[in-house]
Formats: structure tokens, C-alpha cells, sequence
């Protein structure tokens, strides 16, 4: 600052355009620049909520649940999802394609949750458990969801699943 004999230990952002440039302040110089300065300086209201807004999902674009790519058209809106691990339990709702069908009952036995979550049904081959099984890997491997840790916790559970099946099949 001028006239100022201090050493300018402090930095401030010199514009909301240049962050990482900086004006260097001595304390009390840039606590009075911070108070003055506004990172909407100039902007209209919209230009602001829509800064804002982007800012929320940081800047990354953002889908329907379950619709990753695709559009809904005007008015309509998504109610049913698949839940094979169930995370939701069942008060998810069913599937559109068994609405009106008898609910399935519920898993019992290790052999009957692994085939829940491979989503097969008795009696199964070595071939169809070994063929789901790459399938679901690609699937939800958690380099394939950007490390998403969702991701690897169904892959543990799939990989449990396989286990048990592979198990099951070999006596």
C-alpha cells in the first residue's frame, strides 16, 4: 500500500478472475482491503444465482437419479428405481417392470441372497454365475464409478455372493 513502511506479509486476490494472483498487504492494509472488496463486484443478480448454483455441484453437471445421459420429457417425473442390494430396503418401491406382480419373499440362506444379488434364479450353471459375475464387476467397480465408495462396498458384496456360489456349485 502506498505509504506504507510495513512488509506486505498478507495476500489478497487481486480480481474473482485472477484468484490466484495476488496483492500483498501488511495486516492492517489487508484486513481494510478485505473489507471493501466484494467477489460479486459487477455482476448482475441472475449472473450471481447462477454462479451460485453452479457452484453447489461444483461446477459438474448433474442428472436424474438413475437416468446418468438421458432426458425426461417436460413434466415427467422418475418414481421407480432397481435396488438389488437393497440399500433402501423395501420401502423403495417395485421395480415399474413387477408393478402389479406378488413381491418376491425375502432371501433366506446365504445361497439365496447371492443369487438376489446376481440377479438369477435357480437353477443356475458354473457358466451363467461366472458370466453375471464379470458383467456386475464392470459394472460397479470402483474405478469404473471414479472411486466412488458405494461402489466398493457392492463390489464386496458381490464378490461375497460369488464366493458363496461358487461354493454352492462345487459340491
Amino acid at each position: 500500500m502506498e505509504g506504507c513502511g510495513c512488509d506486505g506479509e498478507f495476500r489478497a486476490p487481486k480480481s474473482r478472475d485472477r484468484l490466484n494472483d495476488y496483492f500483498w498487504f501488511c495486516l492492517e492494509h489487508v484486513r481494510e482491503y478485505n473489507r471493501a472488496w466484494d467477489y460479486y463486484a459487477g455482476m448482475k443478480p441472475d449472473e450471481i444465482e447462477a454462479h451460485m448454483r453452479a457452484d453447489t455441484t461444483w461446477n459438474r453437471p448433474t442428472w436424474p437419479l438413475g437416468q446418468r445421459g438421458a432426458t425426461l420429457r417436460r413434466g415427467e417425473r422418475e418414481t421407480y428405481f432397481t435396488d438389488p442390494f437393497e440399500f433402501f430396503g423395501e420401502e423403495a418401491g417395485p421395480h415399474p417392470n413387477t408393478a402389479g406382480t406378488k413381491h418376491k419373499r425375502r432371501p433366506h440362506g446365504p445361497e439365496e441372497h447371492a443369487l438376489v444379488v446376481f440377479d438369477l434364479e435357480a437353477p443356475i450353471t458354473a457358466e451363467q454365475v461366472k458370466s453375471r459375475y464379470k458383467e456386475l464387476v464392470k459394472l460397479h467397480h470402483p474405478d469404473a464409478n471414479g472411486g466412488d465408495k458405494d461402489a466398493e462396498e457392492r463390489l464386496k458384496l458381490i464378490n461375497e455372493a460369488y464366493q458363496t456360489l461358487r461354493q454352492s456349485l462345487a459340491v
